[in-house]
């Protein structure tokens, strides 16, 4: 994305909340004047997250003093999508068509995405028909693919120019372009050739052809490239931006760091919440309660339905229980210690493979390992409990063994199944996290309360 001419210096430590407080200060006051300063001087992104803790009144009075900044696009770019579009409801498809047209390609086909199909093709229809075109060849690739984050403002020259021509082109027209830290080369017939980085280019002679400099081998992404996967040639590869190729190796944009990171935070959040069991709304705060409490109502329903079973397998074993009260004591640690380290194995699954760290075709490695670990903590943990359990309940006497065995035997087969049933699921291409929410911790309670229960009743003989 292109960033302000003017450099901005962005917030460190409570900055932020002085900022937030001297933003509501001047509005109070309706010092006008003093307000478009201070947002002329921050940087868009500090001004959408101060925008980000306004109350709606606020807001509406604020973005009217926004709007009569150069940085209005890139401040609306930097926007949460819900507020995004409760911003923009108040304001005409022509004055919104006069922002984007200003905007880079990339980030005026992201706020057209997240706006409502009515309302977008309305600005669109007030847009150039230069401007609208190269928005629409954006739209049309899916929002979480290559195509859809990449921009067409890249730096690409042919093979048999020469370094100096280059370097002049460069000076031309770099102000025009997202990133010129690499040129790429292209082939006569515009097939990506190679590539280049400025520093290379610099250090070679002025007569030297481009074909000559340029590195042949190039790392580069389809268009239909999950947006996770190039994330994660990015980041393995420590490059500043990765050219996007459409089927016939033709170049059609590019995809650059600072994109990159947005989506590792996105795809991370993501996970978080799904491990979580409050859905994959990256926007959940900003929702209302009705809307909360609708999205993490179907993930709890596995924990409840949990629950009820757990009911039926105690209440099947009453007769036991009123035999050795003791049992009762038992459940709420039973299943704590089982559900804990299924948590923990999924969630360490479940991060090496959004990693790269955990090889599906070692599957039987990964899951070894971690039944490994659940037997020795089993171990460990058990042989503490059946201790504990012998000093405090004398009778029967053979319910620190009951305990221990239990504990043992829940940590082993909660850590084993913790770690089989997210790689199962990536295996038939689910979404692994979800594995880490209510659905493993609630499977793992109830096999555990059984695993509990019938080690009772075979040693104590019930």
């Amino acid at each position: 994305m292109k960033k302000a001419e003017k450099a901005k210096r962005e917030l460190i430590g409570n900055e932020g909340m002085v900022l937030l407080d001297m933003v509501r200060r001047l509005n109070r006051r309706s010092a006008t004047g003093h307000l478009l300063k201070l947002v002329d001087k921050t940087h868009p992104a500090d001004t959408a997250w101060v925008f980000r803790h306004l109350n709606e009144e606020e807001r509406s009075q604020i973005f009217g003093i926004i709007a009569k900044t150069e940085s209005v696009g890139e401040f609306l770019s930097e926007l949460d999508e819900a507020i995004l579009v409760e911003i923009v409801q108040e304001l005409s498809p022509q004055y919104l068509a006069e922002i984007i047209t200003k905007m880079a390609s990339d980030d005026a086909a992201d706020v057209l995405e997240a706006l409502p199909e009515e309302l977008a093709n309305d600005i669109r229809r007030h847009m150039e028909k230069k401007d609208r075109e190269e928005v629409d060849e954006l739209l049309q690739y899916h929002p979480e693919s290559a195509g859809g984050l990449m921009s067409p403002d890249f730096m690409s020259l042919e093979q048999n120019l020469t370094v100096g021509e280059a370097i002049s082109i460069i000076q031309r027209k770099s102000e025009e372009m997202e990133m010129v830290f690499y040129l790429y080369i292209n082939h006569e017939d515009g097939k990506l050739a190679g590539v280049v980085s400025l520093r290379e280019l610099l250090m070679n002679a002025p007569e030297r052809e481009l074909k000559n400099v340029m590195n042949p081998n190039v790392i580069s992404v389809s268009t239909d490239t999950d947006r996770g996967e190039v994330a994660h040639v990015v980041s393995q590869y420590n490059i500043l931006a990765v050219p996007v190729v459409d089927s016939g190796y033709n170049l059609v944009g590019i995809v650059t760091v600072d994109d990159i990171i947005d989506v590792i935070r996105e795809e991370a959040t993501e996970e978080f919440l799904q491990m979580a069991g409050a859905g994959k709304d990256r926007e959940i705060l900003l929702k209302s309660t009705f809307e909360s409490a609708a999205l993490r109502a179907p993930w709890l329903f596995a924990s409840w339905v949990g629950g009820v079973m757990a009911i039926v397998i105690i209440t099947s074993f009453e007769e036991e229980l009123s035999k050795v009260l003791a049992l009762a004591a038992f459940i709420p640690i039973i299943m704590g210690m089982g559900g804990n380290i299924a948590t923990q194995s999924s969630t360490i699954i479940v991060r090496g493979i959004a990693t790269g760290r955990v090889n599906m075709n070692e599957i039987a490695r990964v899951v070894f390992k971690e039944m490994r670990v659940g037997l020795l903590l089993g171990v460990i943990y058990g042989l503490f409990l059946g201790v504990v359990s012998y000093f405090f309940y004398n009778d029967p006497k053979m319910l620190g063994i009951v305990v221990g065995l239990s504990i043992f035997g829940s940590m082993v087969m909660a850590a084993t199944l913790g770690a089989i049933i997210p790689l199962v699921l990536k295996r038939f291409d689910f979404d692994a996290a979800i594995a880490t929410g209510p659905f493993v911790t609630t499977s793992i309670d109830i096999l555990g309360v059984m695993f509990y229960f019938y080690i009772a009743k075979i040693i104590l003989s019930l």
